[in-house]
């Protein structure tokens, strides 16, 4: 059972209070990135994890049973993740290995047509549209990382920000992005 303090935590946080997100993401931080870090050895991979594991939790905490230990729920969705990302890597590895090398290919140099540079204008037009429609926050974020090419570290400095915090609100607004995008592509 998780504790009162967790339970109030999650109760704010499912009426979309960023500050009990950030305390919860704060509380837990080092414990997942840690089991996660165990798990694959690779602590940039487990970074990567640990920020996706809290995202998928966060965007499911409707349906976490506040009668149940939170730290277990978490930590489960971060094994089933880190489970889930490592037989995509390994079928992708299976896929790379079953072509065969010994053939050696010749790769064309690649020029694009005027037709096809002014599609990649219109497309980037297009998320710059979508970037524009979203929240300041996540569109500074996206500016700042993205378009000035701004470390995590630099962000953190400029915004006062914990770089955990800067972390969740990164992935959320790619998440976005991705999201806007997707629509226009049904």
């Amino acid at each position: 059972m998780s504790s009162l303090e967790d339970i109030e935590l999650i109760i704010k946080a499912k009426a979309q209070d960023q500050t009990a997100y950030n305390l919860l993401f704060n509380k837990y931080w080092n414990a997942v990135f840690s089991f996660l870090n165990q798990r694959t050895s690779n602590p940039n991979l487990a970074e990567e994890l640990a920020i996706e594991t809290f995202a998928k939790a966060f965007d499911q905490l409707d349906r976490y049973d506040e009668t149940l230990s939170f730290a277990t729920w978490l930590f489960t969705i971060a094994k089933n993740h880190q489970i889930d990302r490592y037989r995509k890597s390994k079928k992708r590895v299976e896929n790379h290995l079953e072509l065969d090398d010994s053939i050696p290919i010749d790769l064309p140099t690649y020029n694009p047509s005027p037709e096809e540079l002014l599609i990649a204008t219109e497309n980037m037009d297009h998320i710059l549209e979508h970037i524009q429609s979203m929240k300041e926050e996540y569109r500074n974020l996206i500016r700042m990382r993205y378009f000035e090419n701004l470390s995590l570290r630099e962000i953190e400095v400029l915004l006062q920000e914990p770089a955990t915090t800067i972390r969740v609100k990164l992935f959320r607004a790619k998440k976005m992005l991705a999201n806007l995008i997707h629509k226009d592509e049904i």
